[in-house]
């Protein structure tokens, strides 16, 4: 019962969730670090990440906590200002010399590095020239990713250009729940769409002209998959449509907006017809670059999706049965979510999976014996992992599985009070305290999963 040989288990974070150091060593500003400062900003109790896990600082403390965790692979994000303080101009050696640094300690330990090129951190420079508005940021975006890819694909092979474009730009110009806290029109989000898709396609023709070592690049989008109400033919069809519809209102929180394009070479049906010029097409050279061959689907799933309105909301998540689990933040729990994706994703884009994120924000503090004792986090997550270990049982080739968080940290809009990582921290003094769940992993890591199915 174990997962495939040479499965992938790792954990993940990103920039501006754990490394502090805001404005140190030559870093400019982020979108975050702006719009977090305003005195109206809506995080929870005005919280921002100008120190969070001060990972910056910690780079040989957090790999051994990896290392104690027995993880194989370390999905993080580079900041684009902290490489390019402006996003356009100069590069700054120091910014490179600290992911170089961290990249050396991975390896050093047999931990293989995930880069994730950008994970909403938008340079504040790059933000007033017009940023995901302005076309020219396709061609920014490419000067950094050349920057990186440069300096570390000697040693780096996993590269995703973007983390959720759903999120930076649903969340963060649709709805207004993220940094730069907008809501703005339908016309505006289309072409920032258009922008992101080139940059992604453009990114990923610069990572595999100049990388060093053969690389394997993806994204790594959210919007999970709809569940079927059974499993006859009749339910699991409706639920496989649902999961890829164009919905007016929703569409761009949802999978077929931005994968379509990248593994199919177009928008879902009905976009055009809704939005009529507002969807201005890609010419065919432009299709070319959109649609550039990717290695493997990357996914962050948490929960199942029972309609795309449902998911532009942060918290609480509809409930279909009162009494119904929850996570801290009142996310729901639907395990079968896993397998479902996987299943629905490559059938329809035929290519492996990565689970790129999944975990649970769970109510952790360190108890009388100085322990984290998170036993739901160690339930929640055996079982989605059986539930993902049945699409493998059924020859759906999965890449692996990179849980969310390696340690708690700055969860956006919602401030520190999320906590979920497998790693407790203590944000006053950075006291780091392995969970019950960072050991509970460590063994199913050892045992290829087999552990995950022993009562």
């Amino acid at each position: 019962m174990s997962f495939p040989k040479n499965f992938i288990w790792g954990v993940a974070g990103a920039a501006y969730q754990v490394e502090g150091a805001w404005n140190e060593d030559g870093k400019g500003p982020s979108i975050w670090d702006t719009y977090t400062h305003s005195r109206r900003s809506p995080v929870h109790h005005h919280e921002n990440g100008d120190v969070a896990c001060d990972s910056y600082h910690r780079i040989k403390e957090d790999v051994a906590l990896l290392v104690e965790m027995g993880v194989k692979a370390y999905r993080f994000s580079i900041s684009w200002p902290r490489v390019i303080p402006d996003g356009i101009g100069d590069v700054n050696p120091k910014g490179l010399s600290f992911y170089s640094e961290l990249v050396d300690e991975l390896i050093a330990n047999n931990i293989e590095p995930m880069v994730t090129l950008y994970h909403w951190d938008l340079p504040q420079h790059v933000f007033d020239k017009g940023g995901w508005l302005n076309s020219d940021i396709i061609g920014w975006f490419d000067k950094y990713t050349r920057t990186v890819v440069e300096a570390l694909s000697d040693r780096v092979t996993y590269w995703m250009t973007f983390n959720e474009p759903q999120c930076f730009i649903g969340l963060g110009y649709y709805n207004g729940s993220h940094a730069p806290f907008l809501n703005m029109s339908d016309r505006d989000v289309i072409l920032m769409s258009h922008n992101v898709l080139l940059a992604h396609g453009t990114a990923v023709r610069t990572i595999r002209k100049y990388a060093k070592k053969t690389p394997m690049v993806a994204f790594a989008p959210t919007g999970p998959s709809v569940l079927p109400k059974d499993e006859s033919e009749e339910a699991i069809e409706e639920a496989r449509r649902k999961t890829f519809e164009f919905n007016d209102f929703g569409y761009i929180l949802s999978n077929s907006w931005w994968a379509d394009p990248i593994f199919l070479r177009k928008f879902p049906d009905g976009a055009k017809e809704f939005f009529g010029d507002d969807l201005p097409d890609f010419t065919e050279e432009e299709w070319d670059i959109v649609s550039t061959p990717l290695d493997f689907y990357g996914c962050n799933i948490y929960f199942s999706m029972k309609s795309k309105e449902d998911f532009l909301i942060t918290a609480p998540k509809p409930l279909e049965k009162t009494g119904e689990g929850l996570t801290a933040i009142d996310w729901i729990i639907t395990p079968e979510v896993l397998y479902w994706s996987a299943k629905f994703f490559y059938e329809r884009y035929k290519l492996p999976i990565m689970i790129t994120e999944n975990g649970c924000a769970m109510c952790d503090w360190v108890m009388l014996d100085g322990k984290v004792h998170d036993a739901q986090r160690i339930d929640f997550t055996t079982k989605y992992l059986r539930e993902y270990h049945r699409a493998a049982e059924e020859n759906i080739p999965l890449l692996g599985y990179i849980h969310w968080s390696f340690m708690d940290n700055f969860e956006w809009g919602l401030g520190y009070d999320a906590r979920f990582g497998l790693v407790h921290v203590d944000y006053y003094t950075q006291k780091r305290t392995l969970k019950d769940s960072a050991y509970w992993y460590r063994d199913v890591i050892a045992s290829n999963g087999e552990s995950l199915f022993k009562d």
